[in-house]
C-alpha cells in the first residue's frame, strides 16, 4: 500500500471524526424543536407569540454571557465571575441613572461595557502572568465582586423611575414580534461566529485549547490570546448588566446570583468541549435556549422546578462525558490515519 492510496483514506476518517463536531449544534437545534413542539401538544398556550418572546427573552442574556465564556472554555479556562460582573455593572449603571438622569441611554450601555472589561482585564492579568489557575482566579473575583457590590449597594435598590424610558425600550420592546434584546444578542454572537472562523487570532485560541505547549512552541502569544478572551467575556458580562437593567429596570446587591452555572452549563450543553481547543458561540448560543426552553416548559406543564435544575444537570453531565469519548474517538482516527499515511 502506498502513501498516494493510503493519503486519501486518512483524510476521509479526519473528515468523518470532524462531521461529528459539526452536527452538534443540529442536534441541539432538534432537541428545542422537540421540547418546544411536546410542550405544545400538552400546553398550547405555549406557542403563543408572547411565550416565545419570553423564551428569547429568557435566554438572551445567558446566551451572551455564554459568547465569552465560549472563548474562555476554548482556552481551557473559565470565567466564574460573570454573574457578579453582571450584577455589579447592573447597579452601576443604574446608579449613574440615579446621580445623572439625563444621561444618554448609549452611555449607559458604554458604562457597564467598561465596567465588565476591568475585571475581565483583572482576571486575565491574574491568570496569564501571576499563572493562578483561572478557576481559583475566577472563584476569588466572583466573591470580591459580590462583596463590593453588596458595600456599594448597601441595602439600596435601583427604582424603575430613576431609568430613562428610552433605555428601558432596548429590554421591553420588539421589532416585528422579536424582542430587541434576542435581536442584540444574535448580532453578538454572528459577528463572534464570523470572527471565530476567520481571523489568525481566533485559530490561536483553538490552538491553545487543543495543545498549549504545541501552540507556544509555534509562535502563539499565548498569555495575550488569553487575556484577551478574560476581556472580551468580562466586557460581553458588563453588556449584559447594562441590558439586565433595561429589561427589569431595578437592580439590588442579588442581581446576577447564580449565572455563572447556567453559563457554563449552557455551554458545555452547546458542545464546546469544557477540556478546551473545540466549539462554537452559536452551539453556547442554542444550547442557552435549549435550557431556557426546557425550564419554561417545565412550568408551562406546572412541574416542580427542581426538575430543571436536574435536567441541566443531567445534560451538563452528558455532554461531558459525550465531549471526552468524542474527543477520544477522534484522536484515536486521527493517529490510525497517520499511520496508514506512514504505511509505504
Amino acid at each position: 500500500m502506498t502513501a498516494m492510496s493510503t493519503a486519501p483514506r486518512a483524510a476521509m476518517k479526519i473528515g468523518r471524526a470532524e462531521s461529528l463536531l459539526r452536527v452538534r449544534e443540529l442536534g441541539i437545534g432538534i432537541a428545542i424543536v422537540i421540547v418546544f413542539g411536546l410542550t405544545t401538544l400538552k400546553n398550547p398556550a405555549f406557542a403563543h407569540a408572547l411565550s416565545v418572546q419570553q423564551l428569547l427573552t429568557g435566554a438572551s442574556l445567558i446566551a451572551l454571557l455564554a459568547v465569552g465564556e465560549t472563548l474562555v472554555i476554548i482556552t481551557r479556562n473559565v470565567d466564574l465571575s460573570v454573574g457578579s460582573v453582571l450584577g455589579f455593572s447592573a447597579y452601576i449603571v443604574g446608579d449613574v441613572f440615579v446621580h445623572h438622569p439625563h444621561t444618554p441611554p448609549i452611555v449607559g450601555f458604554m458604562v457597564g461595557i467598561v465596567v465588565g472589561a476591568v475585571f475581565g482585564a483583572i482576571n486575565g492579568l491574574i491568570t496569564t502572568f501571576m499563572r493562578v489557575p483561572s478557576l481559583v482566579v475566577t472563584l476569588a473575583t466572583l466573591y470580591i465582586i459580590r462583596g463590593l457590590d453588596a458595600m456599594v449597594v448597601n441595602g439600596k435598590q435601583i427604582d424603575p423611575s430613576s431609568v430613562p424610558k428610552a433605555f428601558q425600550i432596548v429590554g421591553n420592546r420588539t421589532i416585528f414580534g422579536v424582542p430587541w434584546l434576542a435581536i442584540i444578542v444574535a448580532v453578538v454572537v454572528a459577528i463572534t461566529g464570523y470572527a471565530m472562523r476567520s481571523f489568525r487570532a481566533s485559530r490561536d485560541i483553538y490552538a491553545i485549547g487543543s495543545n498549549p505547549e504545541a501552540a507556544a512552541l509555534a509562535g502563539v502569544p499565548i498569555g495575550k490570546r488569553v487575556f484577551t478572551a478574560f476581556l472580551i467575556s468580562g466586557s460581553l458580562a458588563g453588556l449584559a448588566g447594562a441590558l439586565f437593567l433595561s429589561e427589569v429596570a431595578t437592580v439590588d446587591a442579588t442581581g446576577g446570583t447564580g449565572y455563572e452555572l447556567l453559563v457554563v452549563a449552557a455551554v458545555v450543553v452547546g458542545g464546546v468541549a469544557i477540556f478546551g481547543g473545540s466549539g462554537t458561540v452559536l452551539g453556547a448560543a442554542l444550547g442557552a435556549l435549549l435550557l431556557n426552553t426546557i425550564n419554561q416548559s417545565l412550568g408551562a406543564l406546572k412541574l416542580s422546578s427542581f426538575w430543571d435544575q436536574a435536567v441541566a444537570g443531567g445534560l451538563l453531565l452528558a455532554a461531558i462525558a459525550f465531549d471526552r469519548g468524542l474527543g477520544l474517538r477522534i484522536a484515536k482516527r486521527m493517529k490510525s490515519a497517520r499511520g496508514e499515511h506512514r504505511v509505504v
